[in-house]
């Protein structure tokens, strides 16, 4: 029997059925402590009694798996909840009930993220540790630039961490709101006691979806910074480059040839940057054109979160697995790094400190390259400390 079924007298056909069914049993935890916040409400307006309530926790405790025949968590919930289910509904309806389950879920998703983010960033910081003084090129337009340390190197993968770990934070945030009692769009009239940080609307309580967004937007930057990290660990690991092997525990072989070592932890955390924008795309999609308050629409807001909390975790698990086995080769790295058109940059401010503009010194040294007559001068200063910047920033990931 569904929730609905006091109006609608015929069966649903079974492919309409089939269709309307929600793909939702990763909610149950959470719908599960929804539903118990709301039982404590209805207990404190008088519609549950004790015992009424102590079955409801002692029932809801038990539950760890959803009948794949149920239309959806919410009504899997109610039917398990025997006789006492048919009063738990009183106040609420799915509308809400859905929406509370879905920032839980939002919510707990951001904390794993985050829990990810800095195992990810503590084994970078170990890394950039050990090779703080490793010198290597720096690239622009992945030509050869100026001389800069692989610590330092290491390091800008870090910042780019921090700033996931902060939009994961503010979609927490926005989860946090309760929608708890806003009912189908218009609230109750049961005396029910309002649940802690409520929303201020009804309508907009069931009809938002923005923490959602916030959600996938924050998975879609982190993976575009990862996408960005694992071709630098594609290239590395090329005998083009020869900066980097792969660790055997975090690489495959070829079903054809036998020598290769393929770093395809590397690639498909590239490659489901890609899935992770359109994830957010096509729920900006979904949600655009829904007039308040809840439309079935919204049922397609979950499957890409699911999906998108186990591909943040997953790629973050691999990926710190990869980079702590990774075997730099300093030699190739520093050989690298002597290239003396590196210095360029240098030379030109040399000449700017003994009073050259620096249009013209930019010519002079320019000049010299195209003629083969360039001398490097003695390298400068010019990256900041570069152990005391990863011992900050391992601080704020401790």
């Amino acid at each position: 029997m569904t929730l609905w079924s006091g109006r609608v007298g015929a069966e649903l056909a079974p492919e309409v059925w089939e269709f309307l069914k929600a793909d939702d049993a990763e909610l149950l935890p959470y719908d599960v402590q929804g539903t118990l916040l709301h039982a404590e409400r209805l207990h404190a307006a008088g519609i549950l009694d004790d015992a009424e309530l102590a079955e409801v926790r002692e029932t809801l405790a038990g539950l760890d798996t959803v009948d794949p025949a149920a239309e959806d968590v919410h009504s899997f919930i109610e039917a398990e909840l025997g006789e006492v289910g048919r009063k738990i509904h009183a106040g609420r309806s799915r509308n809400d009930q859905v929406a509370v389950a879905f920032r839980l879920y939002v919510a707990d998703a951001c904390a794993d993220a985050d829990a990810a983010l800095a195992a990810f960033a503590r084994t970078i910081l170990e890394r950039a540790a050990e090779d703080a003084e490793t010198p290597m090129p720096g690239y622009t337009h992945l030509q050869r630039a100026q001389p800069v340390t692989l610590g330092h190197h290491l390091l800008a993968w870090s910042e780019m961490l921090e700033r996931d770990r902060v939009r994961f934070a503010f979609a927490a945030a926005q989860a946090a709101p309760s929608p708890l009692g806003a009912g189908a769009l218009a609230g109750s009239t049961l005396p029910l006691p309002p649940p802690q940080q409520a929303m201020r609307n009804s309508l907009d309580a069931v009809a938002d979806r923005d923490f959602a967004l916030d959600y996938l937007y924050a998975a879609a930057v982190l993976f575009t910074h990862l996408s960005r990290i694992a071709e630098e660990l594609v290239l590395w690991t090329t005998a083009e480059f020869g900066f980097a092997r792969l660790p055997e525990d975090a690489a495959t072989g070829s079903s054809m040839m036998p020598q290769k070592l393929n770093p395809d932890v590397a690639e498909l955390a590239r490659g489901k940057a890609g899935t992770a924008i359109g994830r957010l795309t096509g729920l900006l999609a979904t949600i655009k054109g829904l007039p308040l308050a809840y439309d079935r629409d919204l049922q397609e807001d979950k499957p890409p979160v699911f999906a998108a909390r186990r591909d943040v975790t997953g790629a973050l698990g691999a990926l710190r697995v990869l980079v702590s086995g990774l075997e730099f080769d300093r030699d190739r790295l520093a050989h690298a790094a002597s290239d003396p058109l590196l210095l360029a940059t240098d030379a030109a401010e040399a000449l700017v400190r003994e009073g050259v503009p620096f249009r013209d010194a930019h010519e002079q040294v320019a000049a010299s390259v195209r003629a083969g007559t360039f001398e490097p001068p003695e390298p400068g200063q010019r990256l900041p400390d570069v152990g005391a910047a990863v011992a900050a920033a391992q601080e704020r990931w401790s």
